[in-house]
């Protein structure tokens, strides 16, 4: 039996210590890519054995299987691919300027893609084993018939030696004696998980210890013609550890620009309804069936974090190990064509069937809402898949922004929306009356986070959003109002007015907007809202930004304030004190009145003094 002892390329020293200490963070990869390299070594005997006529051993399954020996310390992986000569011993597992894995990246280069997609090839990947092992042996046998039986032997230092080894199957057969320090890794339970883990949909069987492990379909690759719905639930339950059933199956396969299989779901249940703590990225990244990160960083936004499912591109643009993608335009183009595809897919959904997408929106709301407020990008598209009751709805029902644009009136120039706590707040409250009686629609919002909506959003197909009590809402020209003051008792009540608030209120005039009450605080233009303002006090710094500074308008035509017009000269002690509860109610109809207590001490002297008014005969 001969044997031939080499050394390795003058680089290999200086490339394994590199491999096997700087490449990879964690050991665990070397399973991974050895499972990698020996799918691939059977894909291309399976080709192979369609177009040639002589294979050594030919009528060998096509499998891998793993043994682990707790005893010896050892792991080995076999199969039964296309196997090796022993001159590709020699290029493939000797120089790793020659390798596999550098043709393979050369004719990448050479086809004008760009990136280090080893998947499969011999060559840094296999150098991965030296991770955890003292030696490692290579059993082969090439698919030729002429091929030897041989083994390479080397302990990834000092070079490596190939012999005779009679009784060959056609493939490979590597054999890991572990270091003291990677024992664990001669343990089935530490290597089914590994497998789980990275292999669990690897192309062909793959057995550990006699036992399939790879039992779930990698359905992401089939048409959807030949997957049911059970097989889909299946595959959610299993990739996303959920109990639930998923509520939107999103399967979707395409070749260009990118080639990408995609098999994505949404939950029936927000776990952070639940109090359940912020979702963790539930998106799977593989390439070619083998998993590359179980959380890709920025591949979808943070908002996408309820989405789960898997996305296999041949197009990852991976680094040398493996492990990692490399930042570039090409993973960022692939993040953004499956982002998109799933908004998409989501508006069609809401105009398939309305009802089930208000059921998914009443649960998954506020991540739709937090993609508008983030991600400038496509909060577009986004904004579009939005619900929001009106005063143009029933309680519970909603309309999209395309809907509300559909239906604005001739001459309106804005989408016009509240914040309060309920609709019962907002329908009660002053701010709706001049709205409904010209027949302006206007949106309820319901939720704190709703304030960052709007204002992130801006706009929608060209129209501003405007609070309805911003002090810049103009409705046009509208009918004087029957009964009103005229003008020059007006302009007298509102600069009395203004003198009595100086501190309080910013301005006081006259307004057309209101119906039925008396007044009503509007904010100007850049004044922080109600609601920004509440989320501020329950952090306790409110403080550092000073009280609202507020617009009163008052109704002309409304018989408090004509009273208040005329009380202010006869009675200006009873007018000072209305004049503060007038200001009061209109703040506390805003959601902007911090200190009640004093609007309830001012109310007990109004009701003494109209109590004594009463009692008081007239003479």
């Amino acid at each position: 039996m001969s044997t031939a002892k080499h050394a390795f390329q003058a680089e290999v020293g200086q490339l394994l210590d590199i491999v096997t200490h700087s490449l990879y963070t964690d050991r665990e990869i070397f399973v991974r890519e050895l499972v990698s390299n020996a799918s691939d070594s059977l894909e291309k005997i399976r080709l192979l054995q369609l177009t040639e006529k002589e294979i050594f051993d030919e009528a060998l399954p096509l499998e891998i299987h793993i043994t682990t020996d707790e005893t010896a310390g050892t792991i080995t992986i076999s199969d039964h691919g296309i196997g090796m000569t022993r001159e590709e011993l020699v290029e493939n597992l000797g120089t790793i300027a020659h390798s596999g894995s550098k043709a393979f990246v050369e004719a990448m280069k050479q086809s004008g893609k760009e990136g280090g997609n080893v998947i499969g090839q011999f060559g840094v990947g296999f150098y991965s084993a030296f991770m955890v092992a003292s030696e490692v042996q290579v059993y082969t046998h090439s698919w030729r018939n002429e091929g030897e039986h041989l083994v390479w032997t080397s302990d990834g230092t000092t070079g490596y030696s190939i012999e005779e080894a009679p009784g060959q199957h056609r493939g490979a057969k590597l054999v890991l004696k572990l270091k003291e320090d990677a024992k664990e890794f001669a343990t089935p339970a530490r290597i089914k998980q590994i497998l789980t883990k990275y292999s669990n949909f690897v192309g062909f069987p793959v057995h550990l210890n006699g036992e399939r492990i790879n039992n779930v379909e990698a359905l992401w690759l089939k048409s959807k013609s030949e997957v049911t719905e059970e097989q889909y639930s299946e595959f959610y339950k299993f990739t996303a550890h959920a109990f639930d059933e998923p509520r939107y199956t999103f399967h979707f396969n395409a070749d260009a620009p990118l080639n990408i299989n995609a098999l994505l779901f949404v939950p029936t249940q927000n776990m952070e309804q639940f109090g359940m703590g912020q979702m963790e990225p539930g998106v799977h990244l593989y390439c070619r069936r083998v998993l590359i990160d179980p959380k890709p960083k920025k591949f979808l936004p943070e908002w996408m974090r309820f989405i789960r499912g898997v996305v296999d591109s041949e197009d990852l643009p991976l680094n040398i190990s493996r492990e990692s993608m490399q930042d570039s335009a090409l993973f960022r183009k692939l993040g953004q064509t499956v982002q998109g595809r799933l908004l998409k897919f989501l508006a069609r959904e809401a105009a398939d069937d309305a009802k089930k997408y208000a059921d998914f929106y009443k649960d998954f709301s506020r991540f739709l809402k937090e993609g508008v407020a983030t991600d400038f990008e496509n909060k577009a598209a986004i904004a579009k898949l939005l619900r929001f009751e009106s005063s143009m709805t029933g309680e519970g029902e909603t309309v999209s922004l395309e809907e509300y644009v559909g239906r604005m009136k001739e001459g309106q120039k804005a989408i016009y929306y509240q914040i309060a706590p309920s609709r019962k707040a907002i329908e009660e409250g002053p701010y709706l009356e001049a709205f409904k009686k010209q027949g302006f629609e206007v949106i309820y919002l319901f939720e704190t986070i709703d304030d960052y909506v709007v204002n992130a959003l801006g706009q929608f197909e060209g129209k501003d959003l405007q609070a309805v009590n911003s002090s810049e809402v103009d409705l046009g020209d509208t009918a004087e109002q029957e009964g009103a003051l005229p003008q020059e008792e007006s302009e007298k009540l509102t600069a009395w007015l203004k003198e009595l608030l100086t501190n309080r209120v910013k301005e006081v005039r006259t307004g057309k907007r209101l119906v039925n009450s008396p007044a009503m605080a509007v904010l100007p233009d850049g004044e922080m809202s109600p609601q920004l303002r509440q989320m501020l006090r329950a952090m306790k710094k409110e403080g550092e930004y000073g009280d609202a500074q507020v617009v009163l308008e008052i109704n002309p035509a409304h018989a408090i304030v004509r009273q208040l017009a005329t009380v202010k000269d006869s009675n200006p002690e009873l007018a000072g004190l209305l004049g503060e509860q007038l200001l009061d109610n209109a703040l506390l109809a805003a959601g902007l009145l911090d200190d009640p207590q004093t609007m309830i001490g001012r109310m007990h002297r109004i009701m003494e003094q109209a109590l004594v008014a009463s009692t008081t005969p007239t003479t």
